[in-house]
C-alpha cells in the first residue's frame, strides 16, 4: 500500500502464518515422506536388506499416521499447532540421525513407526487445520499458496538427497537433511504459529474486531456430532476410494507405460507431468471458489480421475495419454484442497482437526494399501488392463460416494 497506512488486513498475521508453513511443509514432505526411495538401493547395497523388507517399515509408517491422525487432530484442536508441530519437527530431525546410524532391521522399523507419528504431527493435517482457523473467506487462497509451494517438494528434495547420496554416501545424506529439518522447521514451528486469530483478539481473514465486544468463539460441529452425521461416512468413503485409485495409478503407471514400448526416460517424464497438472487443478478450483458450491466442485474433482482412468484404458497414442496425465493431476490436487475446505464448510472450525483427522486416516490407510492391493490385482487378473478397470470403478464409486454426500448433507447447527 503507497502513500498510506495499512489496514488490519493487510497486516493479518494469519498470511505470515501460511508462507512460513508454504515453507515447512516443503521441508517436511521432501524430507520425511519423498526422499525415502532414494535410500532404497543404497541401503539394500550395504545392509542386504530385501525391497519387502525395507519398504515394509515405509508401510508401517503410515499405518501408524493413520492411527495417530484422529488423536493428533483432537490434540491441535485444544493446544493449537505451535506444541504438536515443533515436537514433531524435532522428533523428526532426531530419528533422521538415528536412521542414519541403524544397522538392524528391528531398529529400522522402529525409526520408522516414530517417523509416522512424525508425519502425523508435521504433514498438510495440521497445517490445513492452522488454514481453518485462520481464514474462512480467504481459504482457498491461503490453501493454494500453502499446497502450491509445498508441491515442489518431491521436484526439490529427491534430486537433492540423490546429489547428497553420490556425493558423501546415504548415511552422511542423512544427516544433511536431518540438519536441514532442523533448521528450516524447529524455530519456524516454535516461534511462528499461534493456535486462532481470537486469542489475538483478531477475527478471520483479517476482519476488524469490534473493539466494544470481544471476538465470538469459533463456531464448529464436534466430533461426536460428525460421527453421528450420515454424510460425513460417505465423505470418507469418497476420499479413501479416490485415494486408492490415485496413488495405485501413481505407482504402476510407469509399467504400464513401458508395457506399451515407451522408454523408461520418456514414462518417467510423461508420469512426473502429473505433479505439474497438480498445481493446474489447485489453481482451477481456487478460482471457482464461491463461483459453484462446494460439493459441486467436488463431485466434478473426483470424476476427473475416473475419466482420466478410463481415457488411459480405452485410447492409446500421446495425446490421449497428455490428456489422461492432465485429468489425474488436476483431480488429485482438487481433492487436496476440497478436503480441507469440505469438512471446514460444513462442520466449522472449532473442531476442525478432530473432525477432519478421520477423513485424513482415511487417506493415508488408502496410500498404505493401494500399492500393494493394486500389485495383488496385477497378479490375480493377470495384467495392467484389468487393474485399470478395477481402479477406473474405485475411481468412479468415490464419485458417486462425493455425490451422496452432497445430497445428503443438510446444514448442521454449529455450536460456538
Amino acid at each position: 500500500m503507497i502513500g498510506g497506512s495499512q489496514s488490519p488486513r493487510d497486516r493479518y498475521y494469519g498470511w505470515t502464518i501460511i508462507w512460513t508453513l508454504a515453507v515447512t511443509e516443503t521441508v517436511s514432505w521432501g524430507i520425511l515422506y519423498y526422499a525415502f526411495a532414494v535410500f532404497l538401493v543404497p541401503m539394500q547395497t550395504e545392509l542386504g536388506w530385501t525391497t519387502p523388507q525395507l519398504t515394509g517399515a515405509y508401510s508401517l509408517a503410515l499405518v501408524v499416521t493413520m492411527v495417530l491422525s484422529p488423536p493428533v487432530g483432537r490434540w491441535l484442536d485444544r493446544a493449537g499447532p505451535r506444541v504438536p508441530m515443533t515436537i514433531g519437527s524435532i522428533l523428526g530431525t532426531i530419528l533422521l540421525v538415528a536412521w542414519a546410524r541403524v544397522e538392524t532391521l528391528p531398529a529400522f522399523y522402529l525409526i520408522w513407526a516414530g517417523l509416522g507419528a512424525v508425519l502425523a504431527l508435521t504433514l498438510y493435517d495440521p497445517a490445513f487445520a492452522v488454514v481453518s482457523a485462520w481464514f474462512v473467506r480467504g481459504r482457498a487462497r491461503a490453501l493454494l499458496i500453502l499446497t502450491t509451494v509445498a508441491g515442489l517438494a518431491s521436484t526439490i528434495f529427491l534430486p537433492l538427497a540423490g546429489w547428497l547420496t553420490e556425493r558423501v554416501g546415504w548415511r552422511d545424506a542423512l544427516l544433511v537433511l536431518a540438519a536441514t529439518l532442523g533448521v528450516l522447521t524447529i524455530p519456524a514451528h516454535a516461534l511462528v504459529l499461534r493456535r486462532r486469530p481470537e486469542d489475538l483478539g483478531l477475527l478471520p481473514d483479517g476482519e476488524a474486531p469490534d473493539p466494544s465486544q470481544p471476538p465470538p468463539p469459533p463456531a464448529g460441529a464436534s466430533l461426536r456430532r460428525a460421527l453421528r452425521d450420515p454424510a460425513y461416512w460417505w465423505l470418507n468413503v469418497a476420499f479413501f476410494l479416490g485415494m486408492t485409485a490415485a496413488v495405485a495409478i501413481g505407482v504402476y503407471l510407469i509399467p504400464i507405460l513401458l508395457e506399451r514400448g515407451e522408454s523408461l526416460a520418456r514414462a518417467t517424464f510423461i508420469t512426473g507431468l502429473i505433479g505439474a497438472a497438480q498445481v493446474g487443478g489447485r489453481v482451477l478450483v481456487t478460482a471457482l471458489d464461491r463461483r459453484a458450491p462446494e460439493t459441486t466442485l467436488a463431485i466434478a474433482v473426483f470424476a476427473l480421475q475416473a475419466i482420466a482412468l478410463v481415457v488411459i484404458l480405452a485410447f492409446s497414442g500421446m495425446a490421449a495419454l497428455l490428456l489422461a496425465v492432465a485429468l489425474l493431476g488436476a483431480g488429485r490436487g482438487g481433492v487436496t484442497l476440497m478436503r480441507a475446505t469440505l469438512v471446514a464448510d460444513r462442520y466449522g472450525r472449532a473442531h476442525f482437526a478432530a473432525v477432519s483427522g478421520i477423513p485424513a486416516a482415511a487417506q493415508m490407510a488408502a496410500r498404505a494399501v493401494a500399492p500393494f492391493g493394486a500389485g495383488l490385482l496385477v497378479a490375480w487378473l493377470g495384467g495392467y488392463a484389468p487393474m485399470l478397470v478395477v481402479l477406473a470403478a474405485i475411481a468412479l464409486a468415490s464419485t458417486l460416494a462425493m455425490a451422496i454426500f452432497a445430497a445428503s448433507a443438510r446444514p448442521l447447527r454449529l455450536a460456538s
